[in-house]
């Protein structure tokens, strides 16, 4: 269902800055970058299709809440394509926002799952709220 792209994959992810659009599309092809092989990014000599789906849920002072949907799903997809257009993942230490706001971690939620089920007992629609400690560091931003 995944490779046929018939499930919804949705997250929430708090960058740095803001985007010049409350919407948009990332259409990027990614792989393992040329200088360092445990990194995913643009400047690879393998790319594969990626595209990322993105809009604005909250601006901060000094950082975005985006809802990012995945049309493909790369490994590192979400944090290597929000790096390449300058707005890394608050608190990822790969890709750009190491320590950002305190978080030890970064800001990237899974929050809904969508599909139908296999079997046809009609679809699926699964959320997950924002864990405790990443709910804290945006109540933190918002003041």
């Amino acid at each position: 269902m995944i490779q046929e792209r018939e499930v919804t994959r949705e997250y929430l992810a708090l960058v740095l800055g803001r985007p010049p659009s409350r919407s948009g599309t990332i259409d990027a092809p990614i792989g393992r970058d040329r200088r360092n092989r445990t990194r995913v990014s643009t400047d690879t000599d393998e790319p594969r299709e990626a595209v990322t789906h993105f809009s604005i849920v909250r601006q901060l002072p000094e950082a975005t809440l985006l809802l990012v949907r995945l049309q493909t799903g790369r490994t590192h997809q979400i944090r290597a394509h929000l790096q390449a257009i300058g707005h890394p993942v608050a608190g990822d230490p790969d890709y750009g926002g190491a320590g950002a706001f305190g978080l030890e971690r970064q800001f990237l939620h899974a929050t809904r799952l969508a599909f139908e089920h296999p079997f046809g007992a009609g679809p699926v629609d699964l959320t997950s709220p924002l864990p405790e400690d990443l709910q804290a560091a945006l109540d933190a931003r918002n003041r």
